[in-house]
């Protein structure tokens, strides 16, 4: 019977100069590919969609975004020796699941396939009482740095029943784009690292953004649908380069007619050193003119820093802002321009990843 020589000539194969194995020729070359494919490999993609019927045994495909965030296929390394991505790419539908994203899922992508955020939703209604404790509440807990999410909805449905998180974000370098997230006590937990959020929606009553990450929100939406809280950061010392910026956004308001005036507070701290800033933001009558709150402390001067540069709208009021905030110069609020505020020693760019988003 006649065979192609190169099937079956064998060379050797020696360490050290001894012969450890002879093995055949297509062997090897089959290795040679698998190995030259991981290492010039890079981006993955990976479909999710309910009409998707395989399981766990599935590898680019799957019916649910946790199934796909257990069993994605890992990105390689390109040839300009940096990581590639893993992109999550999901149908429109409303996902009753809980997601979690491990520390060592890095570099994942999220983008909903919808032509609008409300077209992709995941959500689960728990709260605090259900779950026992704020911290388990979460519908998307995301730990894995580099994590980043376009066109996407993410929902706790628990209602005005207490503390109920939508999604917990302890992820440096992550980046939200076009997305909404949606509850009412304590929607957003921005707990770590360093966080960008872009063209984005957030929506809660009490405390709804929380945490101790250093995060911009950049021509955002954030609306209360309730009297409270807007912010609840938790810096716990002065030296600590996390707070919020609220920059080129909207503060709105869904409380409804014939609610008292002053309602809505811009923040409180949950932590001493708590640090929020408004720059360039619109913000509703509902704002209270003091526009802050001390959490009860009284007879001290809080060690939080808050300030403000060039609010506008109705409740814009800086003459009657507490006495220990701030008003900025514009030197003192360009540094906390997105570039600068969220750069650190790597001197991370979250302008330019969030414009390489679709």
């Amino acid at each position: 019977m006649y065979r192609e020589r190169w099937t079956w000539r064998r060379i050797q194969v020696t360490d050290n100069g001894e012969v450890l194995k002879t093995l055949p020729m297509r062997v090897l070359i089959a290795v040679s590919l698998f190995v030259a494919q991981f290492v010039t490999a890079q981006d993955v993609h990976v479909r999710v969609s309910p009409d998707v019927k395989t399981g766990i045994e599935g590898t680019t495909e799957f019916p649910t975004i946790q199934m796909a965030m257990d069993h994605h296929p890992f990105a390689g390394v390109g040839k300009n020796g940096k990581p590639g991505r893993v992109y999550i790419e999901v149908a429109p539908g409303v996902y009753h699941e809980r997601v979690i994203v491990t520390q060592n899922h890095t570099n994942i992508t999220l983008i909903g396939k919808g032509k609008s955020p409300e077209d992709v939703v995941i959500t689960n209604s728990l709260n605090a009482k259900q779950a026992g404790g704020t911290f388990f509440t979460e519908t998307v807990e995301i730990n894995g740095e580099g994590f980043e999410a376009d066109n996407v909805t993410f929902e706790n449905s628990a209602g005005n029943t207490g503390q109920a998180v939508a999604a917990a974000v302890r992820a440096d370098r992550a980046v939200f784009k076009r997305c909404r997230f949606l509850g009412h006590q304590d929607t957003l937990f921005a707990d770590y690292g360093r966080q960008y959020y872009v063209d984005s929606y957030i929506e809660g009553g009490v405390d709804f953004i929380f945490g101790n990450a250093a995060a911009v929100f950049d021509r955002s939406e954030i609306r209360a649908n309730g009297p409270g809280y807007l912010t609840a950061q938790s810096r716990t010392s002065p030296d600590q380069p996390t707070g919020y910026v609220i920059l080129n956004s909207k503060v709105t308001s869904g409380i409804e007619p014939g609610a008292p005036r002053d309602t809505i507070s811009l923040g409180r701290p949950w932590r001493p050193f708590s640090r929020v800033v408004y720059i360039n933001t619109e913000l509703p009558a509902n704002v209270i003119p003091r526009g802050w709150n001390a959490w009860g402390r009284s007879g001290e001067t809080p060690q939080a820093y808050y300030a403000e540069f060039k609010s506008t709208g109705p409740g814009a009021n800086p003459a009657a802002r507490i006495a220990w905030s701030h008003q900025l110069t514009p030197q003192q609020a360009a540094q906390y321009a997105p570039r600068v505020f969220l750069a650190g020693k790597d001197r991370w760019d979250p302008v330019a990843e969030a414009q390489k988003l679709p």
